[in-house]
């Protein structure tokens, strides 16, 4: 008789190791697993040093294979012990990863009206153009828009069963997944929901979903700091957050305190950089020229004076509008130029996350960079 590798794991992951409070798969306490017919070698490693840890880590193994598999399983198990990491900082909140799901930014504005919903829809279709798996979920609680945004207004996310528990299944359309608020509340209804029910309505998007595999999920997050904000960054492990703004002063001070809730003790998130948007006009019929309707470079400087990156800039083109509003993103619209804005904005924003994202694998590094075309150098 043999055994797969797969079906072990799924016992190992009803296992808690000692003193972790996560099961032995969570936590990352096995290192290797070899079948040999009815044999099957763990090796596993621990932080607990005692004799008695280790022979329960033993015990515990054992038992449950037993059970699982019959008393004809025959199980060896290596227990080695490693040195505790050191403890991080206990007042930094810590958001609880999401299986499958390798890389997830915040796209954030200080203000409402800067664009952040456009930039979120269109990033999301130049990555998917780019080749990787992609997901966004519309957190803008009191003004969801991501499902117009998609042309799948009127699309509902149907319940799958996954492992015997009840989950939504996101929304596809233009190659990316999609869950919003917009799906469950009435169009012609005003959201009024304190902070614990937003909060409460967001973890089941984010934690009662079936995303499946994604490179990236992108969040649309609602304008401002507050308690929705708050919610996400204790719910996700985010690896960035991206700061839209347009150029005019009270939209740069706000996008300021955007960049400095991510920046606080407590958040600890790194700011990849800020989108200028609306950064200029330019009339279809004099292509050549540019007018700076809110200011010139004020997204630029401000990356300069608080040493963030700056990722680019859209201009204000009336075909961004209308692309949003009929659910056809302009990032669809192949050989424009607002589409090579978008992507090379969407290419920068990897780059900084590359430079950023220490614990990616060299492989990951290498393939995200191949797929986007981008540097980090």
């Amino acid at each position: 008789m043999s055994f797969k590798k797969q079906d072990i794991y799924k016992v190992l992951e009803t296992i808690t190791a000692p003193g972790e409070g996560k099961s032995l798969i969570e936590n990352n306490n096995v290192t290797n697993v070899v079948t040999f017919g009815n044999e099957v070698l763990i090796d596993v490693t621990i932080s607990n040093p005692t004799l008695q840890a280790k022979k329960k880590v033993d015990t515990e193994i054992t038992k449950a294979l037993k059970t699982a598999f019959g008393e004809e399983i025959d199980v060896k198990v290596t227990v080695k012990v490693v040195a505790a990491a050191p403890k991080e900082n206990p007042n930094q909140i810590r958001g609880k990863e999401i299986p499958n799901i390798q890389n997830i930014i915040a796209i954030a504005s200080g203000k409402g009206g800067v664009g952040k919903s456009t930039i979120t829809a269109n990033t999301a279709i130049s990555l998917a153009k780019m080749g990787f798996k992609v997901g966004v979920l519309d957190a803008d609680v009191y003004g969801p828009s991501q499902h117009i945004m998609f042309d799948v207004e009127k699309e509902r996310p149907l319940s799958v069963k996954v492992e015997g528990r009840s989950k939504m299944r996101p929304v596809e359309n233009y190659g990316v997944k999609l869950l919003s608020l917009g799906f469950f509340t009435n169009p012609d209804q005003a959201v009024i929901w304190r902070g614990p029910m937003a909060s409460k309505a967001l973890n089941q998007l984010i934690f009662d979903a079936d995303w499946g595999e994604l490179d990236f999920l992108l969040i649309d997050l609602p304008p401002g700091t507050g308690d929705v904000h708050l919610s996400i960054v204790q719910a996700l492990p985010i690896n960035g957050a991206v700061v839209v703004s347009t150029p005019q002063n009270i939209a740069l001070a706000d996008a300021k305190k955007g960049v400095a809730m991510f920046q606080q003790d407590s958040i600890n998130v790194p700011v990849l950089g800020i989108i200028e948007n609306m950064a200029y006009f330019t009339p279809e019929e004099l292509p050549e020229n540019k007018y700076y309707i809110f200011g010139k470079d004020g997204a630029k400087n401000l990356a300069e004076d608080i040493k963030t990156q700056f990722l680019g800039e859209i201009p204000l083109v009336q075909s961004v509008r209308e692309a949003g509003d009929v659910g056809h993103p302009v990032a669809l619209q192949n050989g424009t130029k607002l589409e090579k804005a978008f992507a090379d904005i969407t290419k920068e924003m990897v780059s900084q996350l590359l430079k950023r994202n220490a614990n990616l694998p060299p492989t990951e590094v290498v393939r995200i960079t191949t797929m986007s075309g981008c540097s980090t150098k």
